[in-house]
């Protein structure tokens, strides 16, 4: 019987495991070529789970899962931009509140179209606090969602805004400079936020580099998250695992 997600992600944080989380746009890995490659470098990189999900994507998630899951068997767990990219084919869903913003559309809006689909469908909900962090140019989620990220500078705020998810009854926290970003988030910003917390840190955004990785996991970030480099050097998908697997705290 297959474990459920986010006891797994625990059990992984307990035993000082990092995650690698490879992050697979709809709109970016769309025709069956593509996901081939991608379903084929992912059972020989063996990240912990695949996240599906973007700002925009028209694209549809199901039928992405539904091909991954016939050539890969690494879980999938949606990290979607807004409700109408929900589906049960997922092994698990990301219900994300942006509590860096001030938008009542992301933090509630969104959850109350898509909830009665959700309780019906009976997937694994993983409650998590996503926290958007400035970068040097204006990013998708940051576009989308008309809110404005937490200043990079300002790692006391992302730690109190971290600490409010957690109270609220957040399971996970998703530190997130967006996708292309840069720079990722600090060093300081994500050591701040993971000492103030007591639920597992995923740290994603402008990781292009096994130099990034390792500052992010060294600063205390239980998961990491790579998906916008990969799109232009799927490859790195490989090196990267090694890497995060490697890792010794």
């Amino acid at each position: 019987m297959k474990s459920p997600i986010y006891l797994s992600i625990l059990e992984a944080v307990k035993q000082k495991h990092k995650l690698f989380i490879v992050l697979i746009d709809p709109d970016k890995c769309s025709d069956d070529a593509r996901i081939h490659q991608f379903a084929t470098l992912l059972n020989k990189a063996e990240p912990d789970l695949v996240f599906i999900g973007g700002s925009l994507t028209s694209e549809s998630t199901a039928c992405l899962i539904k091909q991954l899951k016939t050539e890969c068997h690494i879980p999938t767990v949606l990290f979607p931009g807004n409700a109408i990219q929900f589906t049960p084919e997922a092994d698990a869903l990301l219900f994300l509140s942006l509590i860096s913003g001030r938008n009542s559309d992301f933090l509630i809006g969104q959850h109350v179209v898509i909830a009665p689909a959700v309780k019906q469908s009976g997937i694994e909900t993983i409650s998590t606090g996503y926290i958007l962090v400035e970068s040097n140019d204006t990013t998708a989620v940051e576009y989308i969602s008309n809110t404005r990220p937490i200043p990079r500078q300002k790692p006391q705020l992302a730690a109190a805004t971290a600490i409010a998810g957690e109270l609220l009854g957040n399971k996970l926290i998703y530190l997130e400079a967006g996708s292309g970003a840069t720079p990722p988030v600090s060093f300081a910003m994500i050591s701040s936020v993971k000492k103030s917390i007591t639920v597992p840190l995923i740290v994603g955004g402008g990781l292009r580099s096994n130099e990034d990785i390792l500052s992010a996991l060294q600063a205390g970030a239980d998961a990491v998250v790579v998906g916008n480099v990969l799109e232009t050097d799927p490859e790195k998908m490989l090196d990267f695992a090694k890497t995060i697997k490697n890792f010794v705290q």
